[in-house]
């Protein structure tokens, strides 16, 4: 998994009378996992959710081995 910070523009819509912080990972998870955009993961001791449609990275064509299945987590806070 890698940390992942989106941040609003200052002075712009999504700052507009909120003081949010989102904080989120990119998570790859082993090949052949079932992960749904409805789903919840445990990252760090904090609850997240899966954001986004997850992706299957398939199999190489070189080698032929499976790939990691890759999703945005993300903890809403503010």
């Amino acid at each position: 998994m890698t940390p992942r910070q989106s941040t609003p523009q200052v002075g712009g819509d999504d700052q507009q009378a909120r003081d949010t912080v989102i904080v989120g990972w990119t998570v790859y998870a082993p090949p052949g996992s079932d992960w749904l955009t409805t789903d919840q993961v445990r990252i760090r001791g904090e609850v997240c959710e899966i954001t986004g449609e997850p992706g299957d990275w398939g199999r190489s064509v070189f080698t032929g081995t499976p790939g990691p299945v890759q999703f945005a987590a993300d903890r809403v806070t503010g």
